[in-house]
């Protein structure tokens, strides 16, 4: 228990394993290719679809038993319903034999919205704060922390980002791929933990109760419409005014003195005076969709009960809020990085994601890249030492919501197809068929004898309806292959990872990059 060993030994079981992954791969391609007809004719000289090809495939088909009684279920039911394997469902049960020792109620719900990541960060924060002896909380006790707070903060920052990035880039066309990708969703409601991190020690946090849960929280959709098209509009004014600012006189005057630096002062005071003026209006629409929110330093006071039931109360502000019962604590949320697996890449290297933010101006969003095998250990080390664990996958492969199952084995599609699915994970992220799409935590794991993971279990922020009364199920596989980044306490992170971190020389990957993608 407790931190890493200075020197761990080299993971040479997971090397191994990716090195007879990558072996077993040439050699299928070496075979398929040794295989090919060279003298093989289409019978399709141009590429289109003959009606001979398709009679040719549906006379196999219909050959076919397994084929024949797919056809008869699965085109009046639901696939995944239909074809949910008992087995997996059997085994898949919710025993783990390292746990965290409680977990704060209630099981959070993000409703419709992509919260996702500010309410793992916060489920993760809450662990710390309710076990803090200053506030006296029962660890049973029924406390959140506001999302809808950081959401509020999220969503202005967002937009100065965006509108900052606007500004810097200008002078690209409008076609500009760069330019086109930061258009396409300014306001994205996911994030990532260096970003929420950029948000507590800028604004802190409040108890729910001091910004409870409007409409717009609980259902963003219409409202990131309509502020994403206000910041659009936004960002084309802008474009359009340091045009013309260019084209003044004192500016071609200042330029051609060989003053550019500050021509480019001179412009640039101008264009941000009027993002200022529309950020206001951004302001003003999230104050009418979420409410007013505290301002970080002004003080508030929370009312509660504590562990013997008496009425206590703490005033003052959100900042200081966080910093005396957060920043305080032993594993400090500014201390916390992301292990990510991301088999396309380097492993034992630092990467970052251009123009990935929203803070302008703050900690930039930081991967270090290991074996999904080290980021497991990792995962082990953190709840043997009573810390949860926030982690990005993609939630919607090969698994059931309402029985709270992670499994790759629990649908049986390629017998039913007649099919397999052969993409690795590199594949995946290479063809756009995976990414992050939601941020949960981990609260405890199986290990059997030899003290490998067997499955783990998740806090997940979809309510208590689903799953084991909120919480899912994790096999080690899926974990493997779609599991991509773990949040890990530098006490508790392998000190090499940690000196990949320190060394700080990050590879950028583009901005469209999968590892941008938000949580």
């Amino acid at each position: 228990m407790g931190t890493a060993p200075s020197r761990p030994a080299p993971d040479f079981t997971e090397k191994r394993r990716v090195q007879v992954a990558m072996a077993a791969q040439a050699k299928d391609l070496a075979d398929s290719l040794a295989t090919l007809d060279m003298n093989a004719v289409a019978t399709s000289r141009n590429g289109s679809l003959e009606r001979a090809l398709l009679e040719d495939w549906e006379y196999v088909a219909a050959k076919d038993p397994v084929i024949s009684l797919s056809r008869t279920i699965l085109s009046h039911t639901e696939i995944s319903t239909s074809l949910l394997k008992r087995t997996p469902v059997v085994n898949d049960t919710f025993v783990f034999n390292t746990a965290l020792p409680f977990i704060p109620q209630p099981i959070t719900n993000q409703q419709s919205s992509g919260r996702c990541w500010l309410f793992s960060s916060t489920n993760v924060l809450r662990y710390t704060i309710a076990q803090h002896p200053g506030l006296g909380l029962a660890p049973d006790a029924k406390f959140q922390l506001s999302q809808s707070y950081l959401f509020f903060y999220d969503k202005l920052e967002k937009s100065n980002y965006y509108l900052e990035n606007s500004i810097e880039l200008a002078d690209k066309e409008l076609d500009d791929r760069l330019v086109q990708y930061l258009s396409a969703a300014p306001l994205n409601d996911g994030g990532q933990w260096d970003m929420v991190v950029n948000l507590l020690e800028r604004y802190g946090v409040v108890p729910q109760p001091i910004y409870p849960e409007s409409y717009s929280s609980s259902n963003s959709g219409r409202m990131d419409l309509l502020l994403t098209t206000k910041l659009r509009e936004h960002a084309l004014r802008l474009r359009k005014l340091d045009q013309a600012l260019r084209e003044t006189e004192w500016h071609v005057n200042l330029v051609n003195q060989d003053k550019v630096d500050q021509a480019t002062e001179a412009r640039l005071g101008v264009l941000r005076k009027k993002k200022e003026d529309f950020l206001r209006e951004i302001y003003t629409m999230l104050t009418v969709c979420l409410g007013v929110p505290p301002s970080p330093t002004e003080k508030f006071t929370w009312e509660y009960f504590d562990k013997d039931k008496k009425a206590r109360s703490w005033t003052g502000t959100p900042v200081e809020f966080y910093k005396a019962f957060a920043e305080g604590a032993k594993n400090k949320p500014t201390d916390a990085f992301s292990l990510i697996n991301d088999p396309r890449n380097a492993y034992d290297a630092l990467y970052t994601v251009d123009r990935l933010g929203n803070v302008w101006g703050g900690k930039p969003v930081r991967y270090v890249n290991t074996t999904s095998e080290r980021m497991k250990q990792a995962v082990v080390q953190c709840i043997k030492a009573n810390h949860p664990v926030f982690f990005g996958c993609d939630v919607g492969k090969f698994s059931n919501s309402p029985l709270g199952i992670m499994d790759v084995d629990i649908y049986d599609y390629e017998k039913a197809f007649g099919v397999t699915f052969g993409l690795t994970k590199a594949e995946r992220l290479q063809s756009s068929e995976s990414s992050m799409t939601h941020a949960m935590v981990i609260t405890a794991v199986h290990v059997d004898e030899e003290g490998k993971t067997v499955r783990f279990k998740v806090e997940n922020s979809w309510g208590d309806a689903l799953g084991d009364k909120g919480f899912f199920i994790m096999t080690d596989k899926w974990f493997d292959e779609f599991v991509y980044q773990v949040v890990i306490p530098r006490s508790l992170a392998p000190k090499d990872l940690v000196a990949v971190l320190d060394k700080g020389e990050a590879t950028v990957l583009p901005a469209w990059d999968p590892m941008g993608t938000l949580a």
